[in-house]
């Protein structure tokens, strides 16, 4: 069917080309007048019949004797039917709302359709209930942040490993649940890819609770277990309701009714409740390489959070295929999309979570889940219970219950510990309305997109064998309509996108209003669809035009309106030339979401074939049919919408930490990346539709009103009705105390920077401490720099305490023996009982070094041992530290040098530089937090640092 499709498609045109006869060979124009001749004679037959049905059955049996006087008035009956190509405009409108609502409407049921919260009775033993879990959720946020090392952590696994003690107690009298409190020992983790390459990640005296629920009776339970991981410890900035209490009480419930139903299962369930997963994922890896439980374990399932609420969706799965195959047979609303892997695994989110270490450091495959609402109150101040839409904890729960009863009772369960897998052999997966999951391997999809990709260069080539030059001149024209309305679409955007930092406050005015993007980015990527699109449209309607003046005989109107109708197929036909393009790019590359391109190319192409198409040579061609439109857009719309909009939208979130190094990037970036999306999005999405406006009555009209539409907004942005940033949408800040002792002198400062793009004018006058702000305020800290902040030195010599102040100091220097004469330094860190440091080791002088506990050389443990070390940005190795309240604060590192003259190209810079950070609010930050703006907040991140950070570096000496 779909080869027919495209053989009617494509086939039509040159079928189409014999009515016209410079679109042919040019040695059939006696042909063409036979064809030209029984057109006019069935037209005049077919005008007969309507008016004296039985007159035109006589005459049809008899040759007329009145041909040339007829001959006149045909010529004005086939202008009469085809000059009327407008479309109403009305119409067109009315379709535009109906796609518009359509796919809000997808995106509504398929990310905002939750189901109903039951309570403890509803649920039953077996069940899961929301309501019991969000007090798991009101309990730990009301500790207040809890990052490592703090008091409230404590608190918090003490809250934990209570619950969990009830479940064991509660538990089915043939379930067995051991709970484990688990101490990790020191240990470092290096990941080869992600957010933390080029990395040491370093941690002791962290914490975990890990409890296993197995049946009594299953001798081979113990040896076979599905683990689910989350993580209790927050970064230093928010009580962390979404991210992740929401995932901890989750999992609680979850553990309970496990424990009621586990007396069926062939395989044992882990419950990995960590911390340090803010600090560099350093629960999971202490948990994979340390505890014994760990070697059990065949499937990881990991909950996380970018933001508070909304649906949980799959946004990483495998490598394997098994899991998520099972899960959406399982799950009672299935959530996830193949997009999400797509744009993690690739860097364009700048993130990470525990997943990244079961599958790099222990070989595992399975699921990564995410709550993904509200993306903008990520690690902020705004991460609270409120936000947690009712049904959120619902969704996930009933999809993991489901899912965990079936493989818990699978005898299907992987045995090996590593499952590894081919690319070939991967999981392509996405969802339906929230309804249904759709999943096939990467090598079915392969030979699915190859087949189409053949069949469709077959078909084109055919065409254009068959329609000769001029056919090829038009496809050409088409791929020239998609590339001038992408070229057109971005421009309008990113114009735009350059304005707002010239006319707004914020370089992202519309933060807390996400709608406003339609007025500033959608209805200028419309408008340059629509530009580019009529521009095209001009060269195909003239290039007809003029070939069909030369051998036939319609009149001059006829022939612009037959041209107009032409050129409207050929950009409706453009949609398939850049979907095929995507399809083909896709396929080549292996990419999950390849998916897209094949659902925006095959249901177009087939409602073209089957409601436009003909292979009567005689038919002029007609306005496109909206019911063509309509059946085109109905899978993709379907389909992709809701993954569209939810993709802008978390985009339009992440834009409040868009800049990690405060400053570094220019203001409009931020906005140019959102200007870009949008457009890409509009102009790949609407090239069907907006084929459809040129032979319209409303193309003025609509091109006014998005003109309108773009001005109001801009003129709202200018006007500042709208607040670029409220308290519930607040910009991501940071207020450090710092002690800098790198310098010749020591200097001690307050710094205020933010992550958001902008300055920070308004609010250092609004705070009043003497901020004094500019690029002229570079502070390195070591993980990153500031190349823009504010900086006050009023009152910051007191609040802190020299016994805060870390040392590094050279403890001795010794020769390579024999002929190699590198130094080997040692080097004594105190951290002046920090327990959370970051140390950057310069490796364009440095060629390898090592790290152990202790004052003195070979006194304690040793914690990196000599190896292959990378580098990162700019040749720095950085040593991420963590650990809790019993941490280690002394260390010995050893510096091998670098043979030759290569230490000499940074002589510039020293050869180490520390950063540590104490949860401590000094007098001067807190002077400075009560007179912030409300619309503002601290952000957290494993590289931020706390409210009160030291700077000590060792110069490089010869």
């Amino acid at each position: 069917m779909f080869l027919f499709t495209f053989v009617v498609v494509f086939g039509k045109k040159s079928h189409r080309l014999v009515l016209l006869p410079s679109l042919v060979p040019s040695g059939k124009e006696v042909i063409n007048n036979k064809t030209q001749q029984l057109a006019r004679n069935q037209l005049t037959l077919s005008t007969m019949r309507k008016r004296h049905p039985k007159a035109a059955s006589d005459s049809s049996s008899e040759p007329s004797s009145s041909t040339h006087q007829t001959d006149n008035n045909n010529d004005v009956l086939l202008d009469k039917k085809v000059v009327d190509v407008r479309r109403s405009g009305k119409t067109w409108f009315s379709v535009l709302i109906l796609i518009i609502y359509s796919s809000w409407a997808v995106y509504n049921h398929q990310h905002g359709n939750l189901p109903r919260p039951l309570t403890a009775k509803q649920a039953g033993k077996r069940g899961f209930s929301e309501i019991q879990a969000m007090k798991h959720v009101a309990a730990l946020t009301q500790f207040g942040p809890h990052p490592v090392s703090s008091d409230a952590l404590v608190h918090a696994l003490e809250y934990v490993l209570g619950e969990v003690e009830k479940v064991k107690e509660t538990a089915h009298f043939d379930v067995d649940v051991n709970v484990d409190f688990f101490e990790s020992k020191s240990g470092v983790n290096r990941l080869v890819g992600g957010l933390f390459k080029g990395k040491s990640l370093v941690y002791s005296d962290i914490s975990h609770i890990v409890v296993r629920i197995m049946p009594k009776y299953e001798s081979e339970a113990g040896e076979n277990a599905i683990l689910v991981s989350s993580h209790i410890d927050t970064v230093f900035s928010t009580g962390g309701a979404g991210d992740c209490s929401s995932c901890v009480a989750v999992m609680l419930e979850l553990a309970r009714s496990v424990s009621q139903s586990a007396h069926g299962f062939k395989n044992s369930v882990i419950f990995l409740f960590n911390t340090g997963e803010e600090e560099g994922l350093n629960g999971a890896h202490s948990f994979i390489t340390q505890h014994p439980w760990s070697s059990t374990v065949r499937l990881a399932v990991d909950l996380e959070a970018m933001g508070a609420g909304g649906k949980s969706a799959i946004f990483q799965a495998g490598p394997s295929p098994w899991a998520i195959e099972n899960f959406a047979l399982a799950a009672k609303y299935p959530s996830g999309q193949i997009m999400g892997q797509d744009l993690f695994t690739s860097g364009v989110i700048k993130s990470a979570t525990d997943f990244q270490v079961y599958k790099e450091v222990a070989g595992l495959s399975g699921l990564d889940f995410a709550f993904a609402d509200n993306t903008a109150v990520y690690h902020t101040k705004n991460d609270k219970i409120e936000l947690i839409k009712p049904g959120s904890l619902q969704h996930l729960g009933e999809n993991m219950l489901a899912f965990l009863i079936r493989v818990g009772s699978s005898s299907d369960l992987p045995k090996d510990k590593t499952l590894q897998t081919s690319s070939s052999d991967a999981a392509i997966y996405f969802d339906i309305l929230g309804k249904y999951m759709v999943v096939y391997r990467q090598n079915f999809a392969t030979m699915m997109y190859v087949s189409v990709i053949m069949q469709s260069m077959l078909i084109w080539v055919m065409s254009c064998l068959m329609g000769g030059y001029p056919a090829l001149v038009s496809v050409m024209l088409s791929c020239l309509s998609f590339i001038l309305a992408w070229i057109f679409s971005v421009a309008f955007s990113v114009a735009v996108a350059f304005i707002l930092p010239w006319i707004s406050s914020s370089p992202v005015p519309y933060a807390s209003y996400p709608l406003m993007t339609i007025g500033l980015f959608v209805s200028p990527a419309v408008l340059g669809s629509i530009s580019g699109q009529h521009l095209a449209f001009s060269f195909l309607r003239k290039k007809p035009s003029n070939r069909n003046s030369n051998n036939m005989e319609l009149s001059p109107r006829l022939r612009d309106n037959l041209a107009k109708l032409e050129a409207e197929r050929w950009l409706f036909k453009a949609g398939f030339i850049q979907w095929f393009v995507l399809l083909v790019f896709g396929t080549y590359y292996k990419l999950g979401s390849t998916y897209l391109a094949l659902v925006w190319l095959v249901p177009p192409a087939f409602s073209y074939g089957l409601l436009e198409a003909t292979l009567t040579p005689i038919r002029f061609p007609k306005p496109l049919k909206l019911a063509t439109l309509a059946i085109s857009l109905a899978v993709p719309i379907l389909v992709s919408a809701g993954g569209f909009i939810r993709l802008a939208g978390t985009l339009i979130g992440m834009l409040i930490r868009f800049d990690r190094n405060p400053g570094g990037t220019p203001e409009w970036l931020g906005n140019v990346v959102v200007a870009v999306v949008i457009a890409t999005f509009v102009s790949l999405t609407m090239v069907y539709l907006l084929a459809y406006i040129h032979l319209s009555g409303s193309k003025r009209s609509i091109v006014t009103a998005l003109c309108i539409i773009t001005a109001l907004s801009l003129a709202l942005v200018a006007s500042g009705f709208l607040p670029a940033f409220t308290e519930d949408t607040a910009r991501a800040v940071n207020v450090v105390h710092v002690v800098d002792t790198s310098g010749e002198e020591q200097a001690s400062f307050i710094s205020l920077f933010s992550n958001t793009p902008g300055n920070l004018n308004v609010e250092a006058e609004q705070i009043k401490e003497g901020f004094r702000c500019g690029r002229d305020n570079k502070v390195d800290f070591v993980s990153f720099e500031t190349k823009y902040s504010c900086v006050s030195k009023k009152d910051a010599e007191v609040g802190w305490d020299k016994s805060d102040v870390p040392v590094l100091r050279v403890v001795n220097e010794e020769k390579g023996r024999g002929d190699d004469e590198r130094r080997i330094i040692a080097v004594s860190m105190e951290t002046g009982g920090s327990s959370r440091w970051i140390l950057g080791i310069d490796m364009e002088v440095v060629e390898d070094f090592t790290l152990q506990v202790g004052e003195e050389e070979g006194d304690e443990e040793l914690m990196i041992g000599r190896g292959e070390k990378s580098s990162g940005q700019e040749g720095w190795h950085q040593i991420q530290f963590s650990g809790g309240k019993k941490a280690p604060t002394k260390f010995v590192l050893k510096l091998y040098e670098k043979k030759g003259d290569e230490r000499k190209k940074k002589m510039q810079r020293p050869v180490l530089k520390l950063r540590t950070d104490f949860d401590r609010i000094t007098p001067q930050v807190q002077r400075v937090l009560e007179r912030l703006p409300t619309y503002c907040s601290q952000f957290g991140k494993s590289t931020s640092p706390f409210t009160l950070a030291f700077l000590a570096s060792l110069p490089y000496t010869k």
